[in-house]
């Protein structure tokens, strides 16, 4: 498996220290703050692992402080409910003594319905764009923002549609459309899938909301940050095949701001949607 690749998968795993308890790996340690992702797919990975024979179909999530990448995280699951079709469950994630973060999750047993979805947007394929990666680059002297973008993105192969980390002129609207992939195969673990794909929504889909004002997010000047974020989860997919990744900006004001964004694979097929509000601050943290 492709190094960076490994690093993710490895960032990603949990030690079970009791039947409702689970501690995460520590990553990055080059990075001061824990990339909000990270701790969204083992919040998920943790609470999924109380539940059996169900998989995950929403999950609702609030980041409430800052996680400091020199220590581990804490993931406590409270098994809120198990139903004759769902289950419910509540994660804290606790560190130095304090939570940082919580989410609500919902799973349901897997049953035939009704299909429908809106359609995928017309978009040129993924073999005809150009390929954007960050898995080569050098970070020695880079500004802290800018490793922070690359360490994230290296894992993943990214062939843009719209602008991705380029100056935008004023007035472009807030969408943003890519094709992604990860670098290498992965495992035939669903539930790593979905992991990994919960620590992908959160990266570019606020500062979508950047882009009317024609500012990159790693302007010194601006601070972003997630609030809270929530996934509803469609369909099977995997992340090592071809994802349409669509951002769209909803508003920005009050410094904040919201966006959704919703994950197509290449047969059309709309796999997983995602609403994020962020801190989006101009001039001071």
């Amino acid at each position: 498996m492709d190094a960076a690749l490994e690093r993710l998968v490895n960032a990603l795993e949990l030690e079970r220290l009791e039947d409702n308890l689970f501690r995460g790996a520590i990553s990055d340690t080059h990075l001061p703050r824990v990339y909000g992702g990270k701790v969204l797919g083992e919040a998920i990975k943790a609470a999924q692992s109380t539940v059996e024979a169900r998989a995950v179909h929403s999950i609702h999530a609030y980041f409430l402080r800052e996680a400091l990448s020199a220590r581990p995280v804490i993931y406590e699951v409270d098994r809120s409910r198990d139903g004759g079709s769902f289950s419910a469950r509540r994660v804290t994630a606790v560190q130095n003594g304090r939570p940082i973060f919580t989410l609500e999750a919902s799973f349901h047993k897997s049953e035939d319905g009704i299909e429908y979805q809106g359609a995928m947007p017309a978009v040129p394929p993924p073999g005809e764009l150009a390929r954007v990666t960050f898995d080569q680059l050098n970070l020695e002297g880079a500004s802290p923002k800018v490793q922070r973008i690359a360490s994230i993105a290296a894992p993943f192969e990214f062939r843009p549609i719209d602008a991705y980390f380029g100056d935008t002129a004023p007035g472009t609207p807030p969408l943003r459309r890519v094709w992604l992939r990860t670098v290498d195969r992965l495992p035939d673990d669903t539930d790593l899938h979905r992991a990994i794909l919960a620590y992908l929504s959160d990266y570019g889909l606020i500062t979508t909301l950047l882009m009317p004002q024609g500012v990159r997010p790693t302007d010194e000047n601006i601070f972003l940050a997630s609030l809270d974020h929530a996934m509803w989860f469609h369909r099977p997919f995997r992340m090592d095949d071809w994802l349409l990744y669509v951002c769209e900006g909803v508003s920005s004001a009050g410094a904040r701001g919201l966006a959704r964004g919703s994950f197509y694979d290449a047969a059309g097929r709309l796999v997983v949607s995602v609403a994020q509000e962020g801190l989006v601050r101009v001039g001071a943290r």
